[in-house]
């Protein structure tokens, strides 16, 4: 399940990051806008595009933050590995990650 998900996120991130994906959403709002007058602009319009935005940018907070929570882990592996193979790098650094905020501030007091 977790590849599977994480295969979608990607993708649909990717795919969001696009130039014809702010297009389409454009053409959407801009079809529905002009539709107006055909249904009086009538509540059921109304909800037809509050409905639709909500359960995708619902949909879209969960894929994006799974993306760029793991793009953040790789990066901070990365960093990881980068200190460790500086011999004149202090590792004291390594893992800070997972520090509080709290202690990632007294540290940053501390520099």
């Amino acid at each position: 399940m977790t590849s599977w998900f994480d295969t979608l996120a990607t993708a649909v991130a990717v795919a969001a990051g696009r130039a014809w994906a702010s297009g389409l959403a454009l053409l959407v709002v801009a079809v529905w806008a002009a539709s107006g007058p055909l249904f009086g602009y009538s509540d059921t319009w109304q909800l037809f595009i509050n409905t639709g935005t909500t359960v995708i940018t619902f949909l879209m907070v969960f894929l994006i933050q799974a993306t760029q929570t793991r793009d953040t882990a790789a990066i901070q592996l990365k960093l990881d590995e980068l200190v460790r193979a500086n011999q004149n790098a202090r590792n004291v650094f390594i893992g800070i990650d997972q520090l509080t905020a709290e202690q990632l501030e007294a540290l940053r007091r501390r520099q």
